[in-house]
């Protein structure tokens, strides 16, 4: 998968009033605010990829704050996030839908099959 220029950002917290909704929600949500406090992979208009981190493993995010993408549209995400593990690591992985710690935006984790956390993962070469 090519890289796409990282020029989309979902609206930040210091852009809104307060109480103020956008069409990536509430001001308090860290998925909106889509901050770069790990390794950034890919992003385009519709998620952004980077490195959870809670767990170090590969995190697709939709850019829409919403829990429950259409089927369609949770595919299109899945086929991104198994792409860039292709590209960036070597690791047979699986999809866990599970939003533990935010589950009201819809995020997914590439996590290593047999196991939960990415810590020490090989990179691809």
């Amino acid at each position: 998968m090519p890289s796409v220029p990282m020029f989309v950002k979902c609206v930040r917290r210091s852009t809104l009033r307060s109480g103020e909704m956008s069409i990536f929600g509430s001001g308090g949500c860290e998925l909106c605010e889509a901050a770069r406090m790990s390794e950034w992979f890919y992003e385009d208009e519709e998620c952004w990829i980077a490195e959870c981190e809670s767990c170090a493993v590969p995190m697709v995010v939709w850019r829409e704050h919403d829990a429950n993408p259409s089927e369609e549209v949770r595919t299109r995400l899945h086929e991104k996030l198994e792409k860039v593990v292709e590209e960036f690591f070597d690791f047979e992985m699986r999809i866990d839908n599970n939003m533990r710690t935010i589950p009201d935006h819809y995020h997914a984790h590439a996590r290593p099959k047999g196991g939960f956390y990415g810590y020490g993962l090989r990179r691809a070469k």
